[in-house]
């Protein structure tokens, strides 16, 4: 499912998107408000460019990128209506954090609740902030890997695999990493990320925690990574042009239905914390991705699982809109 005229709204004087013509090779394009679009390859003399490899020469480009958008004259420009939108960038890596936001996961922990649990839904909610307090005083978040092939476009629908039996909406702020950050400190974190995008990292409830073995835990693989589980975009708007990525508004509405709407603020680590933590194990590279968790307002806590014509669309402040149809496998095609 694409839109036939997707919107140029987002924050500040640009932003980057991956974009193609209908039966063509996409393009790391520059999109300014308006509607209009710079096909980059062109206008920085390189016909491979990607946009991973825009992040690749990110402190190179990103002056030149603010003078062709400040002078966006000539036939070069093209309307973004007609040109499909895809994921904007392609990472390597996928660094996706859990449990990041207060509301959330009291609600999840009462959601998961056993039959047999003694505890009130009072006792239950107190005791799992507890647990968050003293987790945010230790400097602990909680970060796990994804996979890029679980990543599709902003339009995309995104198909609901036969076995899932709760697959369930996780809206998120996802930051881009603009230079290779190992073992960086929360001072200088942000100085390794380009910009954001709007990222909804699916969830099948069922096969989160492993039954056959519940001393294993998780099973991240099995519950987050099909094909497509993660819409990503429409747009990476550059750090420069968010003021404050701690003040933003993640809502998700479902066929209409607001189901998600809480501001980035109720995180317990923010994306500084976020980065410098994951980048003490790892080397985040240029164009990966740091999802930062998602807030209240999950399927699990309405009742209510994604089905077959579900109609989900993703907003954060400043960052555009996605909209993805579900459609159920058998269905698919």
């Amino acid at each position: 499912m694409k839109p036939a005229a997707p919107s140029a709204s987002f924050s500040g004087p640009f932003a980057l998107g991956t974009l193609s013509a209908p039966d063509q090779v996409t393009f790391p394009g520059l999109v300014i408000p308006g509607g209009r679009v710079l096909d980059l390859r062109t206008a920085l003399g390189d016909p491979a460019l990607t946009a991973r490899g825009i992040f690749e020469r990110w402190d190179e480009v990103l002056p030149r990128l603010r003078a062709l958008a400040a002078d966006a004259t000539g036939d070069s420009w093209q309307s973004l209506d007609g040109l499909l939108v895809h994921a904007p960038v392609e990472p390597r890596q996928v660094f996706q954090s859990g449990a990041n936001y207060r509301q959330h996961v009291i609600d999840l922990e009462v959601a998961h609740r056993a039959p047999n649990d003694p505890r009130t839904v009072e006792e239950a909610r107190a005791e799992i902030a507890a647990v968050m307090d003293r987790r945010a005083a230790e400097d602990l978040p909680y970060v796990f890997i994804g996979l890029p092939s679980a990543i599709t476009g902003p339009y995309d629908d995104v198909v609901l695999p036969s076995w899932a039996e709760q697959p369930d909406w996780e809206l998120e702020l996802a930051a881009v990493i603009a230079k290779p950050a190992h073992r960086v400190s929360v001072a200088e974190a942000m100085q390794y990320v380009a910009g954001y995008a709007i990222a909804n990292d699916l969830t099948d409830r069922a096969t989160v925690f492993r039954r056959d073995m519940k001393a294993i835990g998780t099973d991240w693989l099995r519950s987050k990574n099909a094909p497509g589980f993660t819409p990503l975009g429409p747009w990476i708007v550059p750090t420069e042009s968010i003021a404050d990525p701690g003040g933003l508004r993640v809502t998700l509405k479902l066929n209409g239905d607001t189901m998600q709407d809480e501001s980035t603020k109720d995180m317990l680590f923010d994306i500084a914390r976020l980065v410098s933590y994951a980048s003490q194990t790892a080397q985040l590279l240029p164009g990966d991705l740091v999802l930062t968790g998602s807030p209240a307002g999950n399927g699990m806590h309405w009742g209510r699982l994604l089905c077959d014509g579900d109609v989900m669309e993703g907003s954060i402040t400043g960052l555009g809109v996605q909209r993805t149809r579900c459609v159920a496998e058998a269905a698919a095609g």
